[in-house]
């Protein structure tokens, strides 16, 4: 058996001993206090003005509105079952954002309290944080969106404040939210259909069914079929779909014990598993008539 072969298995022979979501099982590093620093830099001048750590889980306790942040980080682990009328796929948010939206190159929700309203080159219109992450239920959840003003809305956006605290509008966590691809690469669906057996079916399923424990709950995402995200995700594009896959996929387990993110794959394999695994059958999304009515769709786009 090969290397990676035998740390697929561990990993996921210790999701199944937790019975929980994979990206719950975090480096103790990522919920307790943290060493690493990243600077704060002014979005205009690039100046530094300061260090961002990631703050730990357990001074939330400490915050006026603890609750309402304690129950956004709930929503966003088990999005699925606290949600069923909103989420039509077997997906949580933090199906894709690594380590609960901490992780560097991992979809991290960081900066995302401060970017937003911008216009989003998809629908062509400016939009605010309650807009996007109603974007990802109505797409990557293949679900329906929540009232702006709901209690689980508000909940998820003081999450994402309070993950920002010490950022302000105009300032962002140099951080990286995703790593460099070559889209120039043309991909190779048999060869991703190879690769993705060797290296993403342990997890994944052969079928892209994805892994539920006894319980039913979510422990790795399905890619494909009717319980995926829609045709409108933005996982469902080819490179965007392979640069997570390069720097946080597959999961291994590190000497030190923490979950280690890719480091196993390059750009080209990136590109054929998601190539094969994005073009395989999903739910279609009405809504995708309306994207990107300025142009400039993206040479990946589905649709």
């Amino acid at each position: 058996m090969s290397k990676a072969k035998i740390l697929s298995v561990a990993a996921l022979a210790i999701a199944g001993i937790a019975g929980a979501s994979w990206y719950s099982l975090a480096s103790p590093t990522l919920t307790g206090p943290t060493e690493k620093s990243y600077p704060i830099i002014d979005v205009e001048t690039k100046q530094v003005v300061g260090q961002y750590q990631v703050p730990s889980d357990l001074l939330i306790q400490d915050e006026p509105n603890a609750e309402s942040i304690l129950y956004g980080k709930r929503l966003l682990n088990e999005t699925r079952r606290l949600l069923p009328d909103n989420v039509g796929a077997m997906m949580n948010c933090n199906s894709c954002h690594i380590a609960e939206g901490k992780a560097p190159l991992g979809a991290h929700y960081i900066n995302s309290f401060v970017s937003y309203p911008k216009v989003m080159p998809r629908s062509g219109k400016m939009v605010d944080l309650a807009g996007r992450i109603n974007g990802c239920f109505m797409r990557s959840m293949n679900g329906k969106p929540l009232p702006v003003d709901s209690a689980e809305m508000v909940g998820m956006l003081d999450y994402m404040k309070w993950l920002a605290q010490g950022v302000e509008p105009g300032q962002k966590v140099q951080i990286p939210i995703a790593g460099p691809l070559d889209e120039s690469l043309v991909p190779n669906t048999e060869r991703g259909r190879s690769l993705y057996a060797a290296q993403c079916a342990t997890c994944h399923g052969a079928d892209g069914e994805g892994l539920k424990d006894e319980r039913g709950n979510i422990v790795f995402p399905p890619l494909w079929g009717d319980e995926s995200f829609n045709i409108g995700a933005g996982m469902a594009r080819t490179y965007k779909a392979a640069a997570f896959i390069k720097y946080n996929m597959p999961m291994s387990v590190e000497d030190h014990g923490a979950w280690g993110q890719g480091g196993v794959l390059d750009d080209q394999d990136a590109v054929d598993i998601a190539e094969y695994f994005t073009h395989m059958p999903r739910p279609d999304f009405a809504g995708k008539v309306n994207d990107w009515p300025n142009g400039k769709k993206p040479k990946d786009a589905r649709y």
